[in-house]
This record gives structure tokens, C-alpha cells and sequence, in this order.
């Protein structure tokens, strides 16, 4: 696949990312994918995150997509050196490293803005400055201390979000960050710093259930028992044990329910006549419907919910994703390549540009695979190369 496309919006941006896991990465991942050069500078041995198992076996490749792998040992003087000449021909430089690793490199902001008065700095942080900026956070930590594992859990039983969503959210908003700092320097020439952070991303998040406290003076209950703003907004086990997930949000919908399962005496009681209604007769009216729509399959329920434009949706496992007929008729996955050389396929930013989703130009990169290439483009000689790095 070709690694250079002239009509994406960051063509021609160069980005050097010195970062691991999935917030740092997130960040150059969605620069990457928008036609930024991305360069990964891996320590010696390689980013951690090519070698994890379990929950995180599929961060590198998903993260890394669309990057350049360049290995520099920061401990070592050449390493520094070599680092120093990139970030100076850098448009971004991006890291997530522990707060106050950068400078004791050399490496922070005010020091690349002395080389480049052009660069921006995105820093990707657990907290932003302030009193507590000095702890080691990670995503599980600002999901338990910022109230989205309370409003995801049972009472009592707080319970992380199944994804790293504070991780890949904050790494949106670094990129956000640097597309207005782009913007901004497209007006006074110069570059500036950035920064995200996972604390104060998940706050963003919950920001919903503060305001209801705002608005209504009622703590927000956790999910799996807050009073839902609609009447019918959930699971559903039917025939042979089959679950499926239905809505009706608002009159308009209630009649048409009513009249596609021939409930006309639900529609006529006066008790369900409006949504409100509806919410304060959850308790007796939801095991009615359940009740009623027991015995029905759950895609013969889907198959009606389809055919009157009502909300509804198949309880469905990742792994089954791969093989979704909407994914696979949009070109939403790509080809991908793992680094043991097996095949597989990848989802794309969930987005389109004049109605193309930006695609997949570099696989996610050996380690080193682009290392003695750049360090020829930063001017050092084959000797030196061999010498300095011990690369050919």
C-alpha cells in the first residue's frame, strides 16, 4: 500500500511520538490515519506494548497502524542526539511519558521550541498540573476516582467500562489539541504545547450525570438502576433463551409499537399515554411487556423493529464484528498484516472524508523497520550508522 497520500488533510505533517500503551499511540494513530508522517521512537527491545497478552495483545497493532519505527536508546548520548535532530525537523512531537521524563531528556517542550519555534508538543498525562499530577494514573484509576465505574456498576459493585475508553478518548483529545494548535500556527507562525489527560477526560464523560445533579438536585443512580429518560430502553430475553436490546422513545413510536404487535390496549390506556407516563409505569408495565414478547425470537422481533424504524439491537460479541454485513459493505475494515505475518482486518476512524473513510497506507511496523532510513535523512553516514547504532 502506498504510504503517502497527497488529499489526506495532514499530508506533509510530521509527527515523532514517543510513546507507549494506548493514549500516546491513539494520538498519532488518528494524526497518522489523516495523512501525518508518523515516526515511533521505540526504546532498544521495543515498545512494551508488542508484547502483551490478554486485554492489551491487540494495542500495539491497533494503535501503531499507519507509523514508522525508529529505535533510539535515550539513555545514551548518540540516542539523544539522534532524537534531538528528528524532533527538530518535526512538525508534532507527541510523548507520554511520566511528568518531568521529557525534560531530565532534554526533550520538553521549551527545549524543541529553542531547535523548532514551529513545533507543537502534546503531552499525555494522567492528570493535567495541578495536586494530582505527581500519581501514577491508568485507566481503571481515573474511571474508579472520576464516577464512571460507579455509574457503570451495580449499587455498591463499581465496574470499569469494557474499553480502555479514557485511554483512547484522551488520545482523541491530544489530536484535537494538535489540529487547533495547527490551526493556530497557520496564523502566528509558531508552535505551542499541548496537553490531555485521562483524569480529567473521564470527568468530561460523566459531565452528563453532573449536570442532572445541577438540573434536578437527585444524585444520578448508576446505570442498571437509573430511571431511564424513556419508558422502553432495554434488554430483552425472549425465545430459547435469545436477548435483544429494544427502545420506544417517544409517543410517536409507542403507537407504532403498539399498533406492529396488535397491543391496542396498552395504546388506549390513559396511564401510558406519554413517555413520563410511561417512565413512572415501568414498574408494572415492563414485566408486562416482557411477558408479551417472551415467546417471540429475538430476530423475528428485530425483523419487525426494522420494518416500522424503531430502535432495537442483536447483543453482539467483538469477534462477531469481523463479520458484520454493514461494516463489510462500507469498507470500515481494512486489510491488516500482523507482525508474526498472519492476516486479519482492522476498523477504521469512524469517519468519512467527501465520503471516503481515511485507509490503512503503512502496516504496523517492525521493530526498527524504518531506523537506518531516517538516520540517513538526518544526516548521518552509513559508517556512522553502523558505528553509533550498530545498524546496517
Amino acid at each position: 500500500m502506498p504510504s503517502q497520500d497527497t488529499s489526506l488533510p495532514y499530508a506533509g505533517i510530521r509527527v515523532v511520538e514517543f510513546t507507549h500503551m494506548v493514549m500516546g499511540p491513539t494520538c498519532g494513530m488518528v494524526l497518522g490515519d489523516l495523512g501525518a508522517e508518523v515516526i515511533k521512537v521505540e526504546p532498544p527491545g521495543g515498545d512494551n506494548t508488542r508484547r502483551l497478552l490478554g486485554a492489551g495483545s491487540g494495542f500495539f497493532p491497533l494503535f501503531n497502524r499507519n507509523k514508522k519505527s525508529i529505535v533510539l536508546d535515550l539513555q545514551d548520548a548518540a540516542g539523544r542526539e539522534a532524537a534531538l535532530r528528528l524532533v527538530a525537523t518535526a512538525d508534532v512531537v507527541s510523548e507520554n511519558f511520566r511528568p518531568g521524563t521529557m525534560k531530565k531528556l532534554g526533550l520538553d517542550h521549551a527545549a524543541i521550541a529553542r531547535l523548532n519555534p514551529r513545533v507543537i508538543s502534546v503531552s499525555h498525562k494522567g492528570f493535567l498540573p495541578g495536586p494530582y499530577d505527581h500519581r501514577t494514573a491508568l485507566d481503571e484509576v481515573v474511571q474508579m476516582m472520576g464516577g464512571l465505574a460507579y455509574m457503570t456498576g451495580r449499587p455498591g459493585d463499581p465496574l470499569r467500562a469494557g474499553s480502555s475508553v479514557n485511554d483512547i478518548m484522551g488520545g482523541m483529545f491530544g489530536a484535537i489539541g494538535v489540529m487547533a494548535a495547527l490551526a493556530q500556527r497557520g496564523k502566528t507562525g509558531r508552535g505551542q504545547e499541548v496537553q490531555s489527560a485521562l483524569f480529567e477526560n473521564n470527568v468530561f464523560l460523566v459531565a452528563q450525570h453532573m449536570m442532572q445533579f445541577a438540573v434536578t438536585g437527585q444524585p444520578a443512580a448508576p446505570m442498571p438502576s437509573r430511571i431511564s429518560a424513556w419508558a422502553v430502553y432495554d434488554v430483552f430475553t425472549v425465545r430459547d433463551g435469545e436477548q435483544v436490546f429494544l427502545a420506544v422513545v417517544s409517543d410517536g413510536q409507542w403507537k407504532v409499537f403498539c399498533e406492529a404487535f396488535g397491543f391496542a390496549d396498552l395504546a388506549a390506556d390513559e396511564r401510558l399515554k406519554t413517555n413520563n407516563d410511561r417512565v413512572r409505569a415501568r414498574e408494572w408495565m415492563m414485566p408486562l411487556l416482557r411477558e408479551r414478547l417472551a415467546a417471540h425470537g429475538a430476530s423475528e422481533l428485530s425483523a419487525v423493529f426494522e420494518r416500522h424504524g424503531l430502535p432495537f439491537a442483536p447483543i453482539t460479541r467483538p469477534e462477531q464484528l469481523f463479520d458484520d454485513p454493514h461494516l463489510n459493505a462500507t469498507g470500515g475494515l481494512a486489510p491488516m498484516e500482523l507482525e508474526d505475518g498472519r492476516e486479519t482486518r482492522v476498523p477504521l476512524l469512524p469517519l468519512t472524508l467527501d465520503g471516503v473513510r481515511p485507509p490503512l497506507r503503512l502496516q504496523p511496523p517492525r521493530l526498527d523497520e524504518h531506523g537506518p532510513e531516517l538516520l540517513r535523512e538526518l544526516g548521518y553516514s552509513d559508517a556512522e550508522i553502523a558505528q553509533r547504532f550498530g545498524r546496517r
